[in-house]
């Protein structure tokens, strides 16, 4: 049966942005839901129990609101007017950081506050219940917490802004060549150019990369927040990026919040080749290893044709004889790229967990959070990234540039963790 060639591409359009404007508002109402529970319990435990008195206490709920509404209102006015991006993203953005300290460390003081209680109702002749000594304790709980996350907040400033180290990781592999021993292979990711990374940071994350003078750069995705037209000059310096066997990049699952189509053309137009479920060859002759990259795994679910991750594709008809690295943005590929025979994977995605503790609730949804790990016959390594996301902030999860130095021999005795999450 025929059909309508062109109607079928309009369909799809329709189709795809109709897809994205629900995606938008199911995530925009979930972010209203988080942020909400946030600051609702923040002010109950900082302005409520505490019985600040008044005006204070007014003053106090009414900044909770204003800082509540607008980190979702900052996200729809930076989409309006990006050139105001860089003055509402900052403080709101570093509000984020400091209210995710304080729910963390408020928790802890609910903890305490749990123990007291039951220890409290298994004496053998309990106290009667005074209020003065529970807003007491309430206002020391409060004073403390407010003292910590203050100096936590301190700290994970100058780690995010501050320089971004080198990380050098020896990485053994059995199948590599012999005479590419010592091969250096810099692993760029995360950066997540946008609202408060720009070309400055990019300037000098370049100047960094190039003096290491790497064989070879990689760059696993997440590198935007933000389209070409808003972005494209603060990326620029990437086209300066140098390294003997060439720079190459894959797609992260930012790359398809901010339209990955576009970003792949650009970054291509910039000498950087962008690996999409396929691999090339990294040498000359016997002297050689393959380099595989695929699509981030969301790819597919934005409706952008041909996306999404396709390890069979990439990975096809391996020749067990020759060593494998894998680009892969999210470290979970691992579990499905390991029966590939690949022998390294280079994840990022993680961010380390770039404020602790969140580094406990990345484990719920990736299997390895940051540096080398083992599972099978594979090694996985995955960087803490290069920039940050959202809260100018890392805590306990340094930013880095990775330098990963690849010799031949026993995988097995190489070094990365032997363990496998389950």
């Amino acid at each position: 049966m025929e059909t309508d060639g062109g109607d079928e591409p309009e369909h799809t359009v329709e189709r795809t942005t109709a897809m994205r404007a629900m995606s938008f508002v199911a995530f925009f109402a979930v972010v209203i839901a988080v942020l909400g529970g946030l600051h609702y319990y923040i002010w109950a435990r900082l302005v409520r129990d505490t019985h600040v008195p008044q005006p204070w206490a007014g003053v106090m709920l009414a900044g909770l609101i204003v800082l509540a509404t607008g980190l979702p209102l900052m996200r729809l006015v930076i989409r309006r007017w990006p050139a105001a991006a860089r003055i509402f993203s900052w403080p709101f953005y570093t509000w984020l950081g400091v209210a995710m300290l304080l729910f963390f460390l408020l928790l802890g003081g609910d903890i305490l506050r749990l123990v007291l209680f039951v220890g409290h109702k298994l004496r053998a002749q309990p106290l009667p219940v005074d209020l003065g000594r529970r807003t007491l304790f309430a206002r020391g709980v409060a004073g403390v917490v407010t003292i910590v996350a203050g100096v936590l907040t301190a700290a994970a400033l100058r780690s995010a802004l501050g320089p971004v180290a080198v990380k050098r990781v020896p990485v053994t592999l059995s199948r590599l060549p012999k005479e590419m021993n010592g091969f250096t292979l810099v692993q760029l990711t995360d950066i997540h150019v946008g609202p408060t990374i720009g070309r400055a940071f990019i300037e000098t994350i370049v100047a960094h990369a190039n003096a290491l003078n790497p064989d070879l750069i990689a760059i696993t995705g997440d590198l935007v927040d933000g389209t070409v037209d808003e972005l494209r000059d603060a990326v620029a310096p990437l086209a300066e990026l140098r390294a003997r066997h060439g720079v190459y990049f894959v797609t992260g699952n930012h790359e398809y919040f901010s339209g990955a189509t576009p970003w792949i053309a650009e970054l291509t137009r910039l000498g950087i080749r962008c690996l999409r479920n396929e691999r090339v060859s990294i040498g000359d002759g016997a002297a050689s290893f393959d380099l595989a990259g695929v699509d981030d795994r969301s790819g597919a679910r934005f409706a952008e044709p041909g996306h999404g991750e396709n390890l069979d594709k990439a990975l096809a008809a391996l020749d067990p004889a020759r060593e494998v690295v894998l680009l892969a943005h999210q470290p979970k590929s691992v579990f499905a790229a390991a029966r590939f025979g690949i022998g390294l994977q280079l994840s990022g995605h993680t961010h380390g967990g770039q404020i602790w503790p969140f580094s406990y609730l990345v484990r719920l949804q990736q299997p390895f959070v940051a540096g080398l790990h083992r599972h099978q016959g594979a090694q996985v390594y995955v960087s803490r990234g290069t920039g940050y996301w959202g809260p100018p902030m890392r805590l306990g999860a340094p930013a880095e540039i990775t330098q990963l130095v690849l010799t031949r021999g026993d995988a097995e005795a190489g070094g990365g963790s032997a363990s496998t999450p389950t």
